[in-house]
């Protein structure tokens, strides 16, 4: 049987980024498109940036491009501009994963491009967006997450302020994936109409956008109590938003195993009952049954100290199996340290091994027809594809590759 090619194979994308947003291409090249990213003669600093380095080159580089192809190109000489143009000629996609109108200084933004390719999508990755009050401000990642609300600080015993330890770092991770989302809605509706377009993102928005259920529940709360409410099950009262109304749940709460921790999540009394079947303690069910749905305990502390106890009694995996067996949401708690030792995480996501990828890296997710894509290739050093892409893609002859390179085209 013929393998499929990859679902992105055939198209072709023009990257200029710095730093972490070129993850928005990560995962079009994950899919099989031909991602060049063309860089400065000093090339994406990337490479040096954050820990860890590995063998000299940094994680963040490493799996952020990994499976792109590296051009180099001086974009402040008239050749270097042409190249540019040339690329963009056989291209679907140009990103511009950095402050928004990089590429417009130099003559290539949407509007110049359009003219060589009408079909191309443009699509522009920054901090905190192209307008607004805050659009010109330089930013990193973590302000993203804070300006959305989704990040506190921790203050220590002598009373400073911290960045927490934990952080779920979204801003800078789902910035690129709905870039990602919008761009291939862009190619799409321009294979269909010939006709490009302007995509624009930030990733503080990106951000609040993710955490809609905490903001949206502060935006209802301001509303009168008698038309938005609490759940049924805790006599309509109002919980805080989001996770922080768990605090005080009990069918539905970590727990301590004999060698870890697990989450108990058997608000729903169909669940509650079989746990109880299931552990012997029809007891505990007999003596608070619970409502049909959402239904958390909250606050019963005898009933949590009864499972807490419960729970002791066996290891992470026995109450994994017992999932299994009971019909019981049971879920393993683990760490970013040992989730890659998980039997589900072995199974569905292998480490991407260090010859491939120049260190253990998570694959895409996806899965087409039960297989995962292909493996990506390392990820490039400064203009290692130079050459090789301007005689594939634009068919230019050594000589006149080396003439651009003696003209200083290419730094």
């Amino acid at each position: 049987m013929t393998k499929r090619p990859p679902l992105l194979a055939g198209v072709r994308v023009i990257e200029s980024s710095l730093l972490g947003p070129g993850l928005m291409t990560t995962f079009l090249a994950d899919l099989g498109a031909d991602v060049i990213k063309v860089e400065p003669p000093r090339g994406d600093y990337i490479r040096r940036m954050t820990w860890p380095i590995v063998n000299g080159t940094s994680l963040l580089h490493l799996h952020t491009h990994r499976g792109k192809r590296s051009v180099t190109l001086d974009l402040k000489t008239d050749q270097g501009v042409d190249l540019y143009r040339r690329l963009v000629a056989e291209a679907d996609v140009v990103v511009e994963a950095m402050r928004p109108g990089s590429l417009a200084k130099l003559g290539l933004g949407f509007h110049e491009l359009r003219e060589v390719n009408p079909a191309i999508v443009f699509c522009t990755l920054s901090g905190y967006g192209a307008t607004g009050p805050y659009k010109d401000m330089p930013s990193h990642g973590i302000a993203y997450d804070t300006w959305a609300g989704i990040v506190q600080p921790v203050v220590d015993d002598d009373g400073f302020c911290h960045i927490p330890p934990d952080m779920p770092n979204i801003g800078i991770n789902v910035g690129p994936m709905l870039g990602a989302t919008a761009i291939l809605a862009g190619v799409i509706s321009a294979r269909s109409t010939g006709e490009g377009c302007e995509i624009e993102l930030a990733q503080s928005d990106t951000a609040a956008y993710m955490d809609w259920y905490r903001i949206e529940t502060e935006r209802a709360y301001l509303r009168p109590d008698d038309e938005v409410t609490g759940n049924p099950s805790d006599d309509y009262q109002r919980r805080p938003a989001g996770l922080a109304g768990m605090w005080e749940g009990v069918r539905y709460q970590i727990y301590e195993a004999s060698d870890g921790h697990i989450l108990f999540m058997a608000s729903e009394q169909a669940f509650w009952k079989n746990f109880c079947e299931g552990v012997g303690r029809t007891d505990l069910f007999e003596r608070w049954p619970g409502s049909t749905i959402a239904d958390h305990a909250r606050g019963n502390r005898e009933l949590q100290g009864e499972l807490r106890e419960i729970f002791r009694a066996r290891t992470q995996r026995e109450w994994i199996d017992f999932s299994n067996a009971h019909n019981t949401p049971i879920a393993p708690v683990n760490t970013p340290a040992t989730v890659g030792d998980d039997p589900q995480f072995a199974h569905r996501m292998p480490f991407l091994s260090i010859d491939e990828v120049g260190a253990e890296q998570l694959p895409l997710p996806v899965f087409v027809d039960g297989e995962p894509p292909d493996h990506p290739t390392m990820a490039p050093t400064v203009g290692e594809h130079t050459t090789d892409v301007l005689a594939e893609v634009l068919g230019l002859d050594e000589n006149a590759i080396a003439g651009l390179r003696a003209s200083g085209a290419f730094g």
